[in-house]
């Protein structure tokens, strides 16, 4: 009997020993399960981290896109700009230029008028100047007819004398 009670205590010993293993192994079980639970958390919050900062990346990469297209369009626009801003030059030379030549050309027919004012003022005196000799040609042509005609009377007095 001695050798059951020392099989019993044996076995209970065992039995306790197995015990305290499923209870250290079902907490360590527990435990694990605990820690597959927190890293499927962890898996699931990084895979929407991840797709979130996909997302992320593809509106970034739109935005590199667009604004690459910008920067060829604002290269283009300079460009433009600058062709522009050229031609402005150009033509604003061309205007001063045309600005000098109207204000010659404007000297030069104001310098026309007033030799046009001179010379109709001299054609003005020379036509008085012209009526007046010819007032006294016709006098003087009245004159000479007159006198024509006194000295052929005197002429024809003297003959009858």
């Amino acid at each position: 009997m001695d050798k059951i009670k020392d099989r019993m205590n044996a076995l209970r010993v065992e039995a306790d020993n197995a015990v305290q293993r499923a209870e250290t192994a079902e907490s360590k079980c527990k435990q694990l399960e605990q820690e597959l639970y927190s890293k499927d958390q962890d898996i699931t919050s990084l895979n929407h981290r991840v797709t979130v900062l996909e997302a992320e990346l593809e509106k970034a990469e739109a935005k590199v896109t667009e604004l690459k297209a910008s920067s060829e369009d604002s290269e283009h626009s300079k460009t433009t700009s600058e062709n522009l801003a050229r031609k402005v030059a150009l033509l604003e030379e061309e205007l001063d230029a045309a600005e000098k030549n109207v204000k010659e050309t404007m000297e030069k027919l104001r310098q026309v008028d007033v030799k046009a004012e001179h010379f109709e003022r001299q054609v003005q005196r020379v036509e008085q100047e012209r009526d007046s000799w010819e007032k006294k040609y016709e006098d003087m042509q009245a004159k000479y007819k007159s006198s024509q005609a006194e000295l052929e009377e005197l002429v024809k007095t003297m003959e009858n004398i």
